[in-house]
């Protein structure tokens, strides 16, 4: 082919209707008419001689080779982004987009103060917050569709060669009641008062879960004998639910700092139990990384870090002149 046989708007235009999984849909979140879309696709199919949807069910299917121009299509878009936001830092961090992926936890109680830390010092930069599992977060990371990422579960095998892992601070998780609890008044329970206790938690395959029934077997406590009244999808369904009287729940510290203060939930210390998890920054060296990312990691997330990481957070605050050398030395060879 002497000439590239597709626009990037027809390969927006192909992302979207396998997102969507219909034509209609598509033109719908892309603000156009659903002939124009159709009238992109047929256009895109003769010049590539190849069809891209079969057309015999009522969701838009791909096809094999539909299926492999969408593989190649995303990483354009990214790329094509990922441009966007090198050229906007020549706007000296009056504009740009700063992308910030979390687990649920750090996500809903974490990010949300650096991200206005950030805003207040940087109010030109648009920042996106993406809250997924650590697997999910860690493959945007990886494939450049966040800058950077605070998670608290482990990174997927298959990345730990591709992104840049920081221990960051620790989470420390802590036993919750309701008030009326006749534990509540206690500043340390034993370990066998835990089997008497009816819990509230995450579903089990949740990384908090594993790490609290992980800790608590290295402490010699038998996690199959505590008794799980109640699974639910989120921290903040898991804080109603103890403070109505359901139950006891292990959640993090900083997800229950306005409620202790309330004096509407009460922690108690386990005898020779401490519960804590390690939070970790993950980036891909080997891919651009933005004034306004750079902003962030300098300045935003050394306040929050443990003093224990702060020097390895250090080695992640450098600017990008290492990988824009790298990518001049690959051109000129």
């Amino acid at each position: 082919m002497s000439e590239i046989p597709f626009s990037l708007d027809q390969l927006r235009i192909l992302k979207a209707i396998a997102e969507e999984g219909s034509f209609k849909k598509a033109a719908d979140s892309l603000f156009v008419s659903q002939p124009a879309i159709s009238l992109q696709i047929q256009n895109l199919e003769k010049q590539l001689s190849v069809p891209l949807f079969d057309r015999g069910g009522r969701k838009a299917q791909l096809t094999e080779a539909g299926s492999l121009l969408l593989a190649y299509g995303e990483k354009i878009i990214t790329l094509c982004q990922e441009t966007c936001r090198a050229l906007e830092d020549l706007q000296n961090l009056q504009g740009g987009t700063l992308i910030v992926g979390a687990s649920q936890t750090t996500g809903t109680y974490l990010l949300p103060r650096m991200i206005g830390l950030f805003h207040q010092k940087y109010p030109y930069v648009s920042v996106q917050l993406q809250v997924h599992s650590t697997r999910r977060t860690s493959w945007a990371v990886a494939n450049g569709q966040v800058d950077l990422a605070i998670i608290g579960g482990e990174v997927p095998s298959e990345l730990q060669d591709v992104l840049q892992i920081i221990p960051y601070a620790e989470d420390e998780l802590a036993l919750i009641l309701p008030p009326n609890h006749p534990l509540a008044e206690k500043e340390t329970i034993s370990k066998e008062d835990l089997y008497n206790l009816q819990y509230i938690t995450l579903d089990s395959q949740s990384t908090i879960r594993k790490v609290i029934d992980q800790i608590l077997t290295r402490c010699q406590i038998n996690t199959n004998e505590l008794k799980v009244g109640m699974e639910l999808n989120s921290i903040e369904a898991i804080k109603n639910a103890v403070q109505s009287g359901l139950g006891a729940a292990f959640v993090s510290v900083t997800a229950i700092e306005k409620e202790l203060k309330m004096g509407i939930l009460r922690r108690v210390h386990i005898q020779d139990v401490e519960i804590k998890r390690i939070l970790s920054v993950i980036v891909n060296s080997n891919r651009y990384r933005s004034k306004a990312a750079e902003a962030f990691i300098k300045e935003i997330l050394p306040q929050f870090a443990s003093e224990q990481f702060l020097p390895e957070l250090e080695k992640l605050s450098k600017n990008n002149k290492q990988f824009l050398d790298k990518q001049v030395e690959i051109k000129d060879n």
